[in-house]
């Protein structure tokens, strides 16, 4: 069952069980039809509902054959249909065109349906515009299932003249502002079941709970011959382990989106950000009104479609802010022209990419659009008729054409484009309207402006920080054991990549661990699933990027040069050097904050230090910093050092919830940071740059002993740091993400032992199932090294064992005296040494969560006759049977 209904928007609302909005995400199939000429025609809006109807099997029926999970359409408004409507109540509408909203009311609540009218009806007027009515719209509901139309919300328009007489740009502004007054104030009265499909003067979408052969039947509005369009967005959904609603199927206000955006844990938390410093003058003093841009409860395809509307409406054409949503991979494109290059260098500046497999198709009214992602992980392809009309879609072949009607055919490549400026009336290939959009301002200009900070620090050296007896002790201090330092570092240094293990990890998790794990074991990565597959960071490197921008990131909603002159990085990772060099180009705008706290017994010692980097990052931030330095560097007997992820997490949330992230970067220096995971859990909590200064340490004292041979220290550092960037591409790429920028504070893990009360504060919107450790337990874990870091004499670091089993070591599930007593007591047939076994792994401590499980004794015990036997299951049983609650026997024998 389905509870706890977000205000006004008839979804699913909050998180019910093991359910979570934030998961919402669909795989669909998706397509436009445009009249090349510029000419309203009802064929346009005729091979929009065939073509859908053609892709039915892209979406998901329920068990009532009846029910789907959401198909629609998008089309112009029937200016000569509306009217005529109009004139049947009385009324003489002045000139110009209507707009008409379609909402969805709450169906079966007269009272919210009255609340919700009356809404819409004062915003409207507040405007100055004129109201010309309410329509019912006709619909047949016999034709779609019960558990459809058990959910399905009164269908209405109303129609809205332009009273004012500004003009139809101006027109479509007030509409959208109006519209966006409406949502809050719906919200803000805890209406459920209330929604506006679309409220325009230019476009209608008719959408519903229903199979894709049924949008005719369901609105026979769609019948009639007065319904005529420049062109036609379609879409049939098919959510993705998900719940289908009327509001979540598709098209949405401009886009239809085929595919999943693996960033938009990341997109959402900085949009979030990016709205503090959003301004554009055609919004007046209705400007802060707008935000937040993504509705909440969206799924990943409805909070990229608000994104986009906004960025259109602030001024930005649909093929401009498309581009800077979801733009072609530059950064490794050798055959790109130097102008495009530089159009998606100053994008990049701007947004972060949202980033997934994406086959779009948008319009908004003036422009229309299909585009794919950079990957190319959707399909579309598209046809050119020697009538004027351009198809395009999922498959070939939705709309029938004969090979003599075709007078061009083919399909997107990745990040390529096909547009069609229906008031010009002209098609717009890939080449041509990225040089359009490329040559619109002096792009080249500003991106020669872009600081290129690796340029300028490459191969910088540094003098050693620390004899070799402190940065023993700063290692024992921060948790390194001598297994590490030759299984994890060495290799990265000596391969120049990253170390590989058997696959699975028999330690207890961290929570559950007698011995000290650094905080970053409590974070569980996430990957690709279902549809959204993931990616081959070697095979598809000219796509992946780990370009990282510093300090002030700017306004979205502007197009100006003055959001180019900060530096960038090729990679977020800097050796000693670099950092030292950094540093020097930040100069005077750059910050430093001591992460160490009180080494002294007595509680809510880290607490205040928190909360005091918190408010000297606040504090450097409102006064003009435009970086800040995080490091840990400062510990002494007497100050031990925050995990660093602690520190970089609590600062990035505070500054966010303070509006004042997008002013500055957060760079950090950490002592504990040494694989690659730890790299990626501080760039997913939100730091921009890090520099892992003990281990850079720790490979220089190893390269002065001569371990790896007659390498150069400067080639160590290289090559360690070659071995990072090759960690976080393979992370990214197991997401389904190419671009670092989106993945930072993006939050892609679950937390597996930490407090419910902690990840909130420090990671809100980080999954967190089970609750664990809070402040005062990382305090007594961190405590503890400090402690051990200065009592012993001389510094010894441990052996290890959490990468391989030793008695001294961390526990292990396959502990070593236990496997070879059970290959004793299967090789002497022994079930007396087998019971010594059991025994022996039931002594052990808890490992996993299952552990900590019991039986309840107070069940009454099955007896074995009521078992059905081996050989009987054997009789039936295959190892595809494991999988076929995902995939089909036909599936499985393919």
């Amino acid at each position: 069952m389905r509870t706890g209904q977000s205000a006004g928007t008839g979804g699913t609302g909050p998180g019910v069980g093991l359910y979570d909005p934030a998961f919402e995400h669909d795989a669909c199939g998706v397509g436009l039809i445009a009249a090349l000429d510029g000419t309203p025609r009802r064929d346009v809006v005729e091979a929009g509902i065939d073509a859908l109807k053609a892709v039915w099997h892209r979406g998901a029926v329920d068990a009532d054959g009846k029910t789907g999970d959401g198909a629609g359409i998008h089309v112009e408004i029937p200016q000569d249909f509306f009217r005529e409507h109009v004139e049947a109540t009385g009324q003489r509408p002045r000139g110009g065109r209507l707009a008409v909203g379609m909402v969805f009311l709450p169906k079966t609540d007269l009272g919210a349906q009255d609340i919700c009218r009356s809404i819409v009806e004062t915003e409207v007027l507040h405007f100055g515009h004129a109201i010309l009515g309410w329509r019912q719209v006709p619909i047949d509901s016999s034709v779609i299932g019960e558990k459809a139309n058990a959910s399905r919300p009164e269908i209405e328009q109303i129609m809205i003249a332009n009273e004012r007489g500004v003009d139809d740009d101006q027109f479509e502004i007030d509409l959208y502002i109006i519209r966006r007054r409406i949502e809050k104030q719906v919200l803000a009265r805890h209406v459920n079941g209330f929604y506006i499909c679309s409220f325009s003067s230019r476009s209608l979408i008719y959408k519903g709970m229903f199979l894709a052969e049924q949008l005719s039947a369901f609105y026979p509005d769609l019948l009639d011959e007065r319904f005529v369009s420049r062109f036609a967005i379609f879409h049939q959904r098919y959510s993705t382990n998900t719940f289908p609603t009327w509001r979540l199927a598709q098209p949405f206000r401009m886009l239809a989106h085929n595919g999943e955006i693996n960033t938009i844990r990341g997109n959402k938390n900085w949009m979030a950000s990016h709205e503090t410093r959003a301004a554009s003058d055609v919004f007046g003093a209705y400007n802060n009104e707008l935000f937040p841009l993504i509705e909440p409860d969206s799924s990943d395809s409805m909070a990229l479609d608000g994104v986009l509307e906004g960025l259109v409406r602030a001024g930005r054409s649909v093929p401009a802010a498309y581009s800077l949503l979801i733009p072609d991979a530059w950064s490794k494109k050798q055959d790109m022209p130097a102008n495009h290059r530089a159009f998606y260098s100053v994008c990049n500046w701007l947004m972060e990419p949202w980033d997934g497999p994406a086959a779009v198709a948008a319009t908004d009214g003036t422009w229309i659009l299909a585009g794919m992602d950079r990957n190319g992980l959707r399909p579309m392809r598209y046809s050119v008729t020697a009538d004027d009309m351009l198809v395009v879609g999922s498959e070939t072949g939705m709309v029938p054409l004969a090979p003599e009607e075709i007078v061009e055919n083919g399909r997107l490549g990745p990040g390529q484009l096909v547009c069609v400026d229906l008031a010009e009336g002209r098609l717009y290939h890939d080449r041509e309207i990225k040089d359009m959009l490329a040559d619109a301002k002096p792009y080249g200009k500003w991106a020669a402006e872009v600081t290129d900070a690796s340029a300028l620090v490459a191969g910088r050296a540094a003098p050693r920080m620390f004899a070799r007896d402190e940065l023993r002790r700063r290692q024992r201090m921060v948790g390194y054991s001598m297994e590490e330092l030759e299984l994890v570092l060495h290799p990265m240094v000596d391969d120049g990549k990253e170390p590989t293990g058997s696959m699975g990890d028999d330690t207890p998790l961290a929570v559950l661990s007698g011995q000290y794990r650094g905080l970053h074991y409590y974070f569980r990565q996430m990957f690709a699933q279902v549809t959204n597959p993931p990616i081959d960071s070697l095979r598809e490197y000219s796509v992946m990027s780990l370009i990282t921008r510093l300090g002030n990131m700017g306004n979205i909603f502007a197009d100006e040069p003055e959001q180019t002159t900060l530096p960038q990085l090729d990679s977020p990772v800097l050796t000693n050097g670099e950092f030292a060099g950094l540093i020097e180009q930040l100069g005077d705008k750059a910050v430093w904050i001591d992460c160490t706290f009180d080494a002294e017994p007595g509680p809510g010692r880290l607490t205040a230090a928190i909360e005091r980097i918190r408010g000297q990052a606040e504090e450097a931030v409102r006064g003009g910093a435009i970086h800040l330095i995080l490091t840990d560097e400062h510990v002494s007997e007497g100050r031990a050092p925050i995990p660093m992820i602690l520190a970089a997490g609590g600062v990035h949330s505070h500054l966010v919830r303070q509006r004042l992230r997008t002013f500055t970067s957060i760079n950090v220096r950490a002592a504990e940071c040494l694989d690659v995971h730890y790299f990626a859990v501080l760039i997913g909590v939100g730091a921009t740059t890090i520099n892992p200064y003990v281990a850079l340490e720790s490979v220089a004292d190893r390269q002065e002993r001569g371990l790896f041979g007659t390498r150069s220290l400067a080639d160590c550092e290289a090559r360690f740091r070659s071995a990072v960037d090759a960690g976080l591409l393979k992370i990214l790429s197991k997401m389904g993400i190419s671009v670092l920028s989106s993945y930072r504070s993006g939050y892609n893990f679950e937390a597996v032992g930490l407090s419910r009360a902690l990840v909130a504060d420090f990671f809100p919107g980080m999954t967190a199932r089970l609750s664990g450790i809070g402040l005062s337990g990382i305090k007594r874990r961190v405590l503890y090294q400090h402690r051990k870091a200065y009592e012993e004499s001389p510094v010894v670091l441990p052996v290890g064992g959490l990468l391989k089993y030793r008695r001294s070591g961390e526990v292990h599930a396959f502990d070593g005296p236990l496997i070879h007593m059970l290959q004793s007591a299967l090789a002497t047939d022994s079930y007396a040494t087998y019971k010594k076994y059991a025994e022996g792994v039931y002594a052990l401590p808890p490992i996993q969560i299952r552990n900590l499980l019991g039986f309840k004794s107070d069940r009454p015990e099955i007896g074995l006759d009521e078992v059905e036997s081996i050989t009987q299951i054997r009789k039936r049983f295959s190892s595809g049977s494991m999988s076929h609650g995902a995939l089909s026997k036909e599936a499985h024998e393919t």
